[in-house]
């Protein structure tokens, strides 16, 4: 299996969980922390690499020049790709990602609902940092969460 395409995953002892990235055309869809990655997933991808070093805070990385595909509603999407723009070590309220996220009203009644949908249903935390909103839940599993907030110098 190459890089252009496949199930990633290893161990961080760091971060006290498994990161396992599913790949595809060469685009990041997935990042997850399973308790036990899939049978077949490869250890060896360099985004797994720059992930563990931020882990263990050898790089200040914010991922944000890693190819990514998302499949999800546009306007969940606009709102990840906004959320994409928090700079490491800094963070922001759903409020703000309300205010920020074109095409959302921020007098709407739903505009909250959907920025908190897109965070739960965000399918590639860290990449895409719900971590870094201090008010919302995204997809990232709680100890993990504070763990990366604690790497970044993120008071919670």
């Amino acid at each position: 299996m190459d890089e252009l395409g496949g199930i990633y995953a290893r161990s961080v002892p760091s971060l006290d969980a498994t990161v396992q990235l599913g790949v595809a055309s060469g685009k990041l869809i997935q990042c997850s922390f399973p308790a036990t990655p899939e049978a077949n997933a490869e250890s060896e991808h360099e985004l797994l690499d720059r992930i563990e070093a931020y882990a263990e805070q050898e790089t200040e990385d914010d991922f944000r020049d890693v190819e990514i595909a998302l499949t999800i509603p546009s306007d969940q999407r606009a709102v990840l790709q906004t959320l994409r723009t928090v700079p490491y070590g800094e963070t922001t309220t759903v409020e703000s990602l309300v205010r920020r996220t074109p095409g959302l009203d921020p007098d709407g009644d739903d505009a909250a609902a959907t920025v908190q949908s897109a965070l739960s249903a965000n399918p590639i935390p860290l990449v895409l940092p719900d971590h870094r909103v201090d008010d919302g839940r995204g997809a990232t599993p709680g100890a993990v969460r504070r763990r990366l907030r604690a790497i970044e110098g993120i008071e919670s």
